[in-house]
């Protein structure tokens, strides 16, 4: 190698040193670009991902995949947090007290990060200015505003402490309200042409749905109607106007038994966001309390599977898709107030979607953990999605997954427009295999007049009145054991078949299984 002149190496250095200048400065820019992605390439591989999967969670895309979902809805963000060195946090979450010095420590700390970051765009920005649902109060995930770029990239690095990090309130156009509620499961009209035949008029004077003798909720009634054991309904909440759920939900062979009606559900930001009325403004969950548990009462509506069994309504979502972060936040809480309640037993959920939540994943945790038995719909009653897999929660190790089938079908068919897979636990025949449109019977919103009900919603809520019945003949039994009883008493028992799990269940022999 020849001799370098002085001069050339002076060169030879500046040109080095450019170039660890560039790489310095590539190294420490974004990883992407300061512009988001537009709604159409977001909805292009979420729908691609939930095609091929099933379920999406935002745990697996990237930085600036996540940053654009959140950008271009409201710059919502959930923010789930640990201490240091947690492990199975998901198993102990339920005896934290996040109001304790170092839990506090790890979220003031946290926040005051995010909000360093925030002032780097906007310097006015104060911390109340990023917590529009305010600090949390029992469980460890919090709703932030964030919109720097860089934040979301060094949260997500933060794994020792920062358990997720996701968009709150990013959807498909197809869930979204606007979309029409009526394929959101809201419809609160009665059926004034119900077949005759999917009904039997029962003493005092209800109409008997022609469902539950496919699982002999019928039999099982000559042991047990749902005597001391509260069902919990977490839906859109409970009519004002059906007295079924008021006053007259102790009436004809049903007395002695509560009812409470609850709101977790909030509307607004900041300053105007309030809670909402618990009334039923769509009609869903008065049909599913009515399932579940209306009275056998005098006045010739439906009477529900455990019609002698306490009922609290949470109204926590205004249709059947968990969409907002609102929405997510009032699932979480419902959950929290039931997992707290000793006399619940059972937590119903005809809602969900196909987008993994942390927020509401962490209330099933809590309330699974206080030994509840939390049954989902395996798939919300969209045309548009029946086939997809099961859904969000139902696909959770800690739900009872159920879906609906057709009536005398084998093999197994499902509902028109429900889900099935792997992941389902149970099924309820619900839907006339001669006629699509003739389903379950249960209770509209103001009359006395019955409604069909249909989709994996109304198998959910007649499963949960079915364990109702079980706990109540078993009222020292564990969720586990209950469990055993509907499983050994089903039509597929031992083989769990691949998309309908263990099958129908007979109500009579799982009431009086030997627990």
């Amino acid at each position: 190698m020849r001799n370098l002149t002085p001069i050339t190496l002076l060169l030879l250095f500046l040109l080095l040193g450019c170039a660890k200048e560039q790489i310095e400065t590539k190294d420490a820019s974004p990883e992407f670009s300061k512009e988001p992605l537009s709604k159409e390439e977001l909805n292009e591989q979420i729908e691609s991902t939930i095609n091929r999967y099933g379920i999406f969670k935002w745990s697996e895309v990237d930085d600036h995949f996540l940053w654009s979902a959140a950008m271009q809805s409201d710059s919502l963000f959930a923010l789930g947090y640990q201490v240091e060195g947690t492990e199975q946090l998901k198993s102990t979450i339920h005896q934290i007290d996040i109001e304790s010095e170092e839990w506090i420590e790890i979220r003031d700390d946290l926040l005051a990060f995010i909000l360093k970051g925030e002032q780097k765009i906007n310097p006015d920005l104060e911390l109340n200015d990023l917590l529009p649902h305010g600090m949390p109060k029992v469980l460890p995930t919090i709703a932030v505003r964030i919109t720097n770029p860089e934040t979301v990239k060094a949260l997500r690095a933060k794994t020792s402490v920062v358990r997720y990090l996701e968009s709150m309130s990013y959807s498909l156009p197809s869930m979204t309200q606007s979309a029409g509620r009526s394929s959101s499961g809201c419809d609160s009209a009665p059926d004034y042409g119900i077949n005759s035949a999917d009904y039997t008029t029962i003493s005092p004077n209800v109409k008997r749905s022609w469902h539950f003798a496919t699982s002999n909720v019928n039999g099982a009634w000559g042991t047990t109607s749902g005597d001391g054991i509260t069902v919990c309904i977490i839906d859109t909440g409970a009519s004002d106007a059906q007295e079924n759920l008021g006053s007259q939900f102790n009436s004809g062979d049903s007395q002695g038994r509560t009812v409470e009606r609850l709101s977790t559900h909030y509307s607004g930001w900041w300053w105007w966001r309030s809670l909402d009325s618990p009334h039923d403004q769509c009609g869903h969950g008065t049909s599913m309390c009515g399932l579940a548990a209306a009275p056998r009462g005098t006045d010739g509506n439906a009477v529900g599977v455990a019609y002698n069994a306490d009922l609290i309504s949470i109204r926590a979502v205004e249709d059947v898709v968990i969409n907002t972060g609102d929405e997510k936040d009032g699932v979480k809480d419902a959950l929290i107030i039931a997992g707290n309640r000793s006399d619940v037993k059972v937590i119903s959920m005809s809602i969900g979607t196909p987008f993994w939540s942390g927020t509401v994943a962490d209330g099933i945790y809590y309330a699974h953990n206080n030994g509840k038995m939390i049954i989902a719909a395996a798939g919300t009653s969209f045309s548009w999605t029946s086939w997809w897999g099961v859904i969000f929660p139902a696909n959770m190790n800690e739900t009872v997954a159920v879906t609906g089938v057709k009536d005398n079908t084998n093999p197994m068919d499902k509902c028109e427009t429900c889900h099935d897979g792997p992941e389902v636990d149970f099924v309820m025949v619900m839907e006339r295999s001669v006629n699509d449109e003739r389903h379950a019977i249960g209770l509209a919103s103001d009359t006395n007049q019955p409604k069909y009900i249909g989709g994996s919603s109304a198998a959910t809520a007649s499963v949960a009145g079915i364990a109702t019945l079980v706990f109540s003949n078993n009222p020292g039994a564990s969720r586990e054991e209950v469990y055993d009883a509907m499983k050994w008493n089903a039509s597929f028992y031992p083989n769990r078949d691949n998309e309908y799990g263990w099958g129908i269940i007979d109500a009579n022999d799982a009431v009086n299984e030997d627990l």
